[in-house]
């Protein structure tokens, strides 16, 4: 069988966890060269998770520079994934969700004729502005693909409404969940910072920059002043404009904790031994199910609406009085807890790398 070249290419924290069990996976079979390429989109984070999956990137395209806007970020991916795919001639090449990086890398490879693989395909909530850019990037990514692993059927189903062809769509669940099973069956994971009872909070989604997470903040006033002896930890994320808010809004308040970015190890922890959890982010949709833990979404619309129909996710969006009602409520209200706690996880059975491997290796 001949050998078959594979560029794995990743930037951000979350496509690295989401990335990191297909690497690994792929690098056990004997016929495939796996060359992986990190676009440094997120420097601190991205080196961070690569640390922790012990993934080394053959090749590191370093693009990021300060406030470089999203053009500027876009053009450097493409020339540079340009002159790699020159150079390395990949018989296909892999990309994980919405992302710059996602997107950059695969109109480079459509531009060069080499086949695209899509992990997490077909998400969806159809409004560019919500999430920007990330909708644009994953359905201009579906334009391009030639294989299509969707984590659920929903995602299948919007796919197939696009005119994506059936036998080129594969419903795997997703890989964030077999990187969190093998995290949270370690035996020993890192101790959090935070004693229960604890609120864990994340937010950093570039349309609530501003004007939301000010909102965010008012929430969060709200929340420690009707529940003073709840805590709340909220791991830092690097973009400047969100540690400032944090800092100069709910740094102040005697219940908030704010600490710098988390390790994954570390954030499983804290996800684990926390009550429940307040967040923008689409990875925490995914594995705080899987954890038993409720999630109330700081967002206005969701692609991933399988938690919101199973039960253990709700949609607040910023409304400050919404987002104090529904923490509250979970906090007040034993039996609604339970109900979003103990609902049925959307997101697989923690072998999606391997169906995306099988498929890939035929």
């Amino acid at each position: 069988m001949a050998v078959k070249r594979i560029l794995v290419v990743y930037g951000t924290r979350p496509e690295i966890i989401k990335l990191a069990p297909v690497m690994h996976r792929l690098a056990r079979m004997n016929h495939i060269e796996v060359l992986n390429c990190s676009t440094a989109q997120h420097r601190q984070l991205s080196d961070q998770m690569l640390s922790t999956f012990r993934i080394k990137a053959d090749i590191d395209l370093n693009v990021m520079t300060p406030n470089q806007s999203l053009d500027q970020l876009t053009s450097k991916i493409i020339t540079e994934i340009s002159t790699l795919l020159d150079a390395k001639q990949p018989d296909l090449i892999i990309v994980q969700g919405d992302t710059t990086t996602a997107y950059a890398a695969a109109l480079a490879a459509f531009y060069k004729r080499i086949p695209v693989a899509h992990v997490e395909a077909g998400l969806r909530t159809y409004d560019m502005d919500h999430p920007f850019p990330e909708e644009f990037n994953r359905q201009s990514i579906a334009k391009i693909a030639t294989w299509h692993f969707a984590p659920s059927k929903g995602a299948r189903d919007n796919l197939l409404k696009e005119g994506i062809a059936k036998d080129r769509i594969w419903v795997t669940g997703n890989t964030s969940i077999d990187a969190l099973l093998q995290a949270s069956a370690k035996k020993k994971l890192p101790d959090p910072p935070l004693s229960d009872p604890y609120i864990l909070l994340t937010a950093h989604r570039r349309e609530n920059i501003g004007p939301g997470m000010e909102r965010i903040a008012q929430a969060i006033h709200g929340i420690c002043f009707q529940h003073p002896k709840i805590k709340i930890l909220a791991p830092l994320h690097p973009n400047p404009k969100v540690r400032k808010q944090f800092q100069t809004r709910i740094a102040p308040l005697p219940n908030v904790h704010l600490v710098e970015p988390m390790g994954y190890l570390d954030f499983v922890s804290a996800m684990k031994h926390s009550f429940f959890l307040l967040s923008d982010s689409g990875g925490v949709q995914e594995e705080a199910p899987a954890l038993g833990k409720p999630v109330l979404v700081l967002r206005e619309h969701t692609e991933r609406v399988e938690a919101i129909e199973a039960g253990t996710a709700k949609l607040v969006g910023t409304c400050p009085k919404t987002i104090i009602s529904e923490a509250g409520r979970l906090i007040t209200d034993e039996e609604h807890f339970k109900m979003m706690a103990n609902a049925h996880n959307p997101y697989g059975d923690g072998r999606a790398a391997k169906r995306i491997v099988d498929v890939l290796s035929a």
